[in-house]
């Protein structure tokens, strides 16, 4: 059964701690190629929430939600590849757009994503820049 949760860090025990550091490495590490700081000292942030989308046991997707005082940033958004073309994409942005729910959310989009961030309300905030060698366009949902 599919069910998507929110939490803090706190909330997140061993295991799931470890599958979701295990999601983004496999993803953002290992398929695409990027060394980069994955582990960047913002997943255990009092205002930071995870969100879970999970098959039973099986986490197929993930999104972090940053408090960063004006505004929420949404990044780490991913599924897992089995997971991709099922429509859970949807359902996982729409838990971390309610989490972000009472200002502006900013995010920056891997540029190729940004017509289906653009689905959600997000908007073009900026000039497309690279990260790790992929092109990425800031973007902003205003509320």
């Amino acid at each position: 059964m599919i069910t998507i949760t929110a939490g803090p860090f706190t909330a997140l025990d061993g295991p799931t701690a470890y599958a979701v550091w295990r999601l983004r490495q496999d993803v953002f590490v290992v398929e695409q190629e990027c060394a980069y700081p994955d582990l960047d000292g913002r997943d255990d942030e009092p205002g930071t929430r995870h969100v879970l989308l999970r098959d039973d046991d099986d986490l197929l997707g993930y999104a972090r939600v940053l408090d960063d005082a004006e505004v929420w940033r949404i990044g780490r958004v991913v599924l897992a590849r089995d997971a991709r073309g099922r429509g859970l994409a949807d359902p996982l942005m729409h838990t971390a757009l309610q989490v972000a729910k009472d200002r502006d959310v900013v995010l920056d989009a891997q540029t190729p994503l940004a017509g289906w961030y653009a689905t959600h309300g997000f908007e073009v905030d900026g000039a497309e820049f690279l990260e790790d060698g992929i092109p990425h366009t800031p973007m902003r949902l205003r509320r």
